[in-house]
């Protein structure tokens, strides 16, 4: 294998990156992956991989089941290549948004088994605030963040707030908020040049303060695992710097619930750290194709099939 550890980080995708079947044909070829499943099948007390492998989509895409059917898929792409390769130790890791506690386990700091039930409580809570307090969210394509942030200022108001969600890449942006206000925004940015202004089928305005009304139980949930200092360093969805300690990993994924995923800014950090390779551990290559759009010369490698770690060795 030619990566360098020290020039490579695994990255791991957050929701939109799932598809029936996930992880299947990996569990049919390594026993590791087989053992994560089964053991996430153990701590839900139901057969959950057999809906990540077979559906129906419409209960695979709910958010309960999305987040922790991609964060086990992620953790057992990532346990498999450190059973192949044992010695590899990449220098840093990343999720987008969900994918953030996928990259918390693989770093050492949360076993699987909590980070589960973890992820588990999210998509519970997330759930529950769009319901009590529905938005919604919509990707702008072809404006700058510093216009979009303008925009959504100028849009939001006392009671009707929207702000950046995602900063997925250069000309690549999700808003969120309430529903009045992501209009009004839309129009907004399609007045200032945007080239696309579309509403995500979605009713949850996750990253922003209409999560509020679940913050304090998310935060005692957070509180309520045993984290531990990450063994690789963990680039942070809300500030986009590294973390090397339990207390910065538990305050950046409470305060990520309401904040802004600085996705482009934590790849041009860890580009600037010397890290030339990118693996996305998990389903699809969502997070791989935002990179390409930061920094194309990069290496870009998917992990999530059997044929994925056979091109490893080519």
């Amino acid at each position: 294998m030619k990566l360098n550890p020290q020039t490579t980080a695994f990255i791991f995708p957050g929701q939109g990156s799932q598809a029936v079947g996930m992880g299947k044909d990996l569990a049919a070829q390594f026993p590791i992956v087989k053992e994560t499943f089964d053991e996430a099948d153990s701590v839900f007390g139901f057969p959950f991989s057999q809906l990540m492998w077979d559906g129906p989509d419409t209960e695979l895409n709910e958010t309960v089941n999305t987040q922790p059917a991609l964060y086990v898929h992620s953790i057992a792409a990532y346990r498999t290549f450190s059973h192949i390769y044992l010695d590899f130790k990449p220098v840093a890791v990343a999720g987008h948004s969900l994918g953030e506690l996928s990259a918390i386990t693989a770093s050492g700091a949360l076993s699987f088994s909590d980070g589960l039930r973890l992820v588990r409580t999210r998509g519970e809570l997330m759930k529950r605030a769009g319901e009590f307090n529905p938005g919604g969210m919509a990707a702008i394509l072809g404006v700058d963040i510093p216009t979009l942030d303008k925009v959504c200022a100028e849009a939001s108001t006392a009671d009707e707030i929207v702000q950046v969600a995602n900063d997925n890449c250069p000309g690549q942006v999700v808003i969120s908020g309430h529903k009045p206000a992501l209009e009004r925004a839309m129009a907004s940015a399609k007045a200032a040049g945007a080239k696309r202004a579309m509403p995500l089928p979605v009713s949850i305005a996750a990253h922003s303060p209409l999560m509020d009304s679940i913050q304090s139980e998310w935060n005692a949930a957070v509180d309520g695992c045993v984290m531990k200092d990450p063994n690789i360093p963990l680039i942070s969805n809300v500030h986009a710097k590294a973390m090397t300690v339990a207390d910065e990993l538990r305050a950046d994924i409470k305060a990520q619930m309401q904040s802004r995923v600085r996705w482009t800014e934590s790849v041009q950090m860890m580009l600037g750290s010397g890290i030339q390779a990118y693996v996305e551990a998990g389903s699809g290559e969502v997070l791989l194709g935002l990179i390409k759009r930061i920094d194309s010369s990069v290496i870009r490698i998917a992990l999530g099939n059997p044929n994925d770690f056979s091109g490893l060795n080519e």
